[in-house]
């Protein structure tokens, strides 16, 4: 026999999940009702007006995947791009990496912008890449790369990209609720995010907009979306409408959560929440640069919500950071790709993101014996 189902009550301070507020607990325990009630039809055009107002859009096409952020990546960019069209994606950490294997699957000649991990896409690069490829169907770029804390400014390389008659594509998965986002201000045509980070609901879901830009260009497609799940043509006749046609059967419990998470959202303030993410990651940059610890990333690039941070010298980064963990129960996260057994990854998002947080981790490190400073 298997035992009752228990875990560790961590605190959760890594690149995400981060943790859930009680009352998004609360709702996923909801009654289940079927995805096609009446009253679920209500509650998803709810979750579509709150995505519209998180994303600072009035963009129709919105709504949300039944899927992780990474199947709202591939939502975006098996729907825009045909075989044989021209891409700039621009990859300065694991998740540009991984846009450029979905365009390449989805036939696009790809023009890749490579910029050391770390660091962000200037105009000067989008310019460079625009005289190799002067009319890219799309640009493609992330705005909060997980990987390594770098935030990435939007508003000029949107300018440029909409002058070339390109498409404008931004990952929000760890930007979306914790730092400033404007879709329909900053012109961005295609947008994913998800729901674990800043948002502090539970993982499984990605919240998606189109722009009529974009809509325009799906509807001129040639050939057949390759996706039948991720397909826009048929998904939207699920999310809006007159009618709702049936499409799939949605994770109900998990759409529950998602719609107390933007309640609470909307409850604080977009910028109040902003606010909140900036000055407490001034206290943790202090605290921790006096434990020793160095950023990875130019303070004028910085993330906010998921700091990137190497060790003192002399720490062995997995022994401590397993530390936290078994005896802390602070989880927080190792590097990725170059950077694996160089950095950690410390992520203040959504309910993780307190000054509670931030002494309980500090007060740990000063407790725990093998932390040199």
């Amino acid at each position: 026999m298997y035992n009752e189902l228990k875990t560790s009550n961590r605190i959760l301070m890594g690149p995400g999940p981060s943790d859930a507020h009680p009352r998004v607990l609360k709702a996923m325990a909801t009654p289940l009702i079927g995805h096609l009630d009446p009253e679920f039809v209500t509650i998803m055009d709810e979750v579509k007006m709150m995505v519209q107002q998180t994303f600072l859009t009035k963009n129709h096409l919105t709504f949300v995947v039944s899927a992780p952020g990474s199947a709202g990546m591939e939502t975006c960019l098996v729907n825009l791009i045909e075989p044989g069209d021209e891409v700039i994606i621009c990859i300065n950490g694991v998740f540009g990496g991984r846009m450029v294997d979905i365009a390449e699957r989805c036939g696009a000649i790809v023009h890749k912008i490579e910029k050391k991990w770390g660091a962000v896409v200037t105009t000067e690069d989008v310019k460079k890449a625009l005289d190799h490829c002067p009319k890219p169907k799309m640009l493609a770029l992330v705005h909060a790369e997980t990987s390594t804390g770098a935030l990435q400014p939007l508003e000029d390389i949107s300018n440029m990209i909409h002058n070339a008659g390109g498409l404008f594509m931004v990952d929000a998965v760890t930007s979306y609720c914790g730092v400033p986002l404007k879709v329909d201000e900053w012109g961005i045509d295609a947008i994913y995010t998800g729901t674990q980070k800043c948002l502090s609901a539970p993982p499984g879901l990605s919240p998606v907009s189109f722009s009529d830009r974009a809509v325009k260009a799906l509807e001129n497609r040639k050939t057949k979306v390759q996706s039948w799940f991720l397909d826009l043509t048929l998904v939207k006749n699920y999310w809006g409408g007159a009618k709702r046609a049936y499409h799939h059967t949605a994770p109900v419990s998990s759409v529950f959560a998602l719609r107390e998470s933007l309640r609470i959202v909307l409850e604080e303030g977009l910028e109040n929440r902003w606010k909140r993410h900036q000055d407490v990651h001034q206290v943790l940059k202090e605290k921790l640069e006096n434990l020793g610890f160095t950023y990875l990333v130019d303070e004028q690039y910085r993330l906010p919500n998921l700091n990137s941070v190497f060790l003192p010298e002399e720490n062995d980064e997995a022994l401590i950071r397993n530390k936290l963990l078994k005896d802390y129960n602070i989880e927080v996260g190792g590097g990725l790709g170059a950077f694996a057994g160089k950095i950690w990854r410390i992520g203040i998002m959504g309910e993780s993101c307190t000054l509670n947080h931030v002494n309980l981790l500090v007060s740990a490190l000063e407790d725990i014996k093998e932390f040199k400073r």
